[in-house]
């Protein structure tokens, strides 16, 4: 293969890949105090993700949300996605308030109101359900 060749294939293959729809979702807010408060003060429904980096089970809650979020636009349209780091607001009040348990915990919240978690599950069909529960939340 000539070398211009395989450069304008490997652009083209590159290219491709950005438009992937996984490519395209956009990286969650990262939690600092105030963030949640104001998105919920805008009426916005906010989806929870206590996490860790070193956390197995956090990570493929991840992998899954991801994968969601590719096959359905709409939840990253109307969903506030908020990553919070165990290590660093595991123990804050924000946390406590909420009775977080571990990480590993996805919450949504609407409002004054708790609509739903999971803790520890990594399960497609539950992870889809409450990301469901923000969803017709957010658009009611």
């Amino acid at each position: 293969m000539k070398r211009r060749d395989f450069i304008l294939t490997a652009a083209a293959a590159s290219g491709a890949l950005a438009l992937s729809p996984v490519a395209a979702t956009a990286a969650p807010m990262v939690f600092t105090p105030g963030v949640v408060a104001k998105e919920l003060a805008a009426g916005k429904t906010v989806f929870l993700d206590f996490k860790a980096s070193w956390c197995s089970t956090c990570a493929a809650q991840e992998r899954v949300i991801a994968a969601l979020k590719a096959a359905n636009p709409a939840y990253e349209q109307n969903i506030s996605f908020v990553d919070v780091d165990w290590d660093d607001y595991g123990r804050h009040e924000f946390t406590k308030s909420l009775n977080i348990p571990r990480r590993s915990t996805l919450v949504v919240l609407k409002g004054d109101q708790e609509l739903g978690r999971i803790v520890a599950q990594t399960g497609e069909s539950e992870i889809k359900a409450l990301m469901d529960t923000a969803l017709n939340a957010a658009t009611m």
